[in-house]
């Protein structure tokens, strides 16, 4: 699974580190998935992940 969550992030000017503390996801699993290293992510983690970037889960996915 390839997730766009480092294209929505930049898009919106926000760090990996900004986007750990507003999601409460270590940046550590941000950047496993935006490096596509972690291809199966809980489903809070990419609500999390998505309420922080203001954006449907849906739009995570590529």
């Amino acid at each position: 699974m390839q997730y766009k969550i480092k294209e929505i992030r930049e898009k919106k000017g926000i760090s990996q580190s900004r986007l750990a503390e507003l999601s409460g996801v270590s940046r550590a699993t941000i950047i496993a998935l935006e490096n596509n290293e972690e291809h199966e992510a809980m489903v809070g983690t990419l609500k999390s992940l998505a309420e922080a970037l203001g954006v449907p889960v849906s739009k995570l996915f590529a």
